[in-house]
């Protein structure tokens, strides 16, 4: 997919003059070259939209528009499709979207009028920041959230409505179900009985639905086009935040005891109390992170070498065409990468969840002797 979006590429491109273009007769000055900036286009890619953005063809931008919901106390509430912007073009309902074109050809200060956002146009149609909007549109980081989680429970209950019928249970697993259970039996034994010894039962349901639903997301964001649900900080902080929370209730006596009561001389223990209070919040901070870094980096580099041909192209014609191939070819490379990734990360977070749960445990390395001991090593 990586190849065929590269080639599409280089047949649908923008060409970047070298130098100046000459002044046509009546004309006064040359016109600016068109810049190319990796940094902005590579950002714009990974960041939110209110569209599913495929590619530019004969300058019409080939998409898929989403819901804009707006709300506005001098308005009230205005619910559209994000198409009626014509991609920042026009405005309506007197709102505007804007874009990278509107904002550099009035000079506008991007801290504040961020290309994407939405405000409300005065009466010259000019955005006005003194507005109060409140939006609550669906852009295409929840939307492919919402299909990444009807589609992995219409895969789950598919599966389980065939044991129920005993197909897996009294003959063997068929179709997409037989690749399902071995992976279902990984995170039970290698994720939950490792690390939480005969308790794990109580936590499967939240172990695996955590890892389909990472992995389901990794998956779908490799497709050109799509978004990175999981490079984004804020659905890996909703997973870190929701791992806290069982984290916490799974405490007891002698975890809250460790904290307070340190074992430790007494004059260290004035240093190991902040060092403990901190300890309880960077474990979902760890997860937060690493999750959001490697899934957003892999996207980063994929773009990076797919820019690699137009820089190289604005330099030479001979030159990008030459290159061409080595960057598809590393890209096509990294892509296979992220593919692993995809399912390492999944595995990763659920596998760390379950330490931090074991380690929350009463009793600690009392009660649950080795699988305890697999935890912190894994920890480690």
């Amino acid at each position: 997919m990586v190849a065929a979006f590269s080639l599409s590429s280089l047949f649908f491109f923008n060409v970047s003059m070298a130098q100046p273009v000459p002044a046509a007769a009546g004309e006064t000055g040359a016109k600016e070259p068109a810049k190319l900036d990796p940094a902005k286009i590579i950002l714009e890619h990974v960041a939110d939209a209110h569209e599913f953005h495929f590619l530019t063809l004969n300058k019409k931008p080939v998409s898929i528009p989403l819901p804009v919901i707006l709300y506005s106390p001098g308005k009230g509430w205005s619910v559209f499709m994000s198409s009626r912007f014509e991609h920042g073009h026009e405005i309506y309902a007197g709102y505007r979207l804007l874009n990278e074109e509107y904002v550099e050809e009035n000079k506008l200060d991007e801290k504040v009028f961020k290309p994407g956002k939405i405000f409300a146009a005065d009466a010259d149609g000019r955005p006005d920041p003194s507005v109060k909007i409140y939006d609550l549109s669906l852009g295409r980081n929840a939307v492919q959230m919402i299909i990444s989680a009807i589609l992995l429970i219409l895969i789950m209950r598919s599966i389980a409505g065939k044991y129920a019928n005993g197909q897996g249970v009294k003959t063997a697993p068929t179709g997409f179900q037989n690749a399902v259970e071995p992976v279902i039996t990984f995170v039970r034994d290698e994720v939950a009985r490792a690390n939480l010894g005969d308790r794990y039962e109580k936590y499967m349901p939240f172990l695996l639905t955590v890892f389909f639903f990472i992995l389901v997301n990794n998956l779908i964001g490799l497709v050109p086009g799509t978004a990175n649900v999981t490079g984004n900080v804020a659905f890996t902080a909703a997973l870190g935040i929701l791992s806290f929370v069982v984290i916490m209730l799974s405490t007891g006596k002698h975890y809250w005891a460790h904290i307070v009561n340190p074992p430790v001389p007494l004059g260290v223990k004035f240093i190991m109390w902040p060092v403990e209070i901190m300890g309880i919040f960077t474990k979902p901070f760890a997860l937060i992170i690493r999750l959001f870094a490697n899934m957003i980096s892999g996207h980063i580099i994929i773009l990076s070498f797919i820019i690699l041909i137009f820089i190289f192209g604005a330099m030479n014609t001979g030159l990008g065409w030459g290159t061409s191939p080595l960057f598809v070819a590393l890209s096509l490379f990294i892509y296979l990468i992220e593919i692993l990734v995809a399912f390492l990360q999944a595995y990763i977070f659920a596998n760390l969840t379950a330490v931090f749960i074991a380690q929350a445990f009463e009793g600690g390395h009392e009660e649950h002797g080795d699988g305890h001991g697999h935890a912190e090593s894994v920890a480690i």
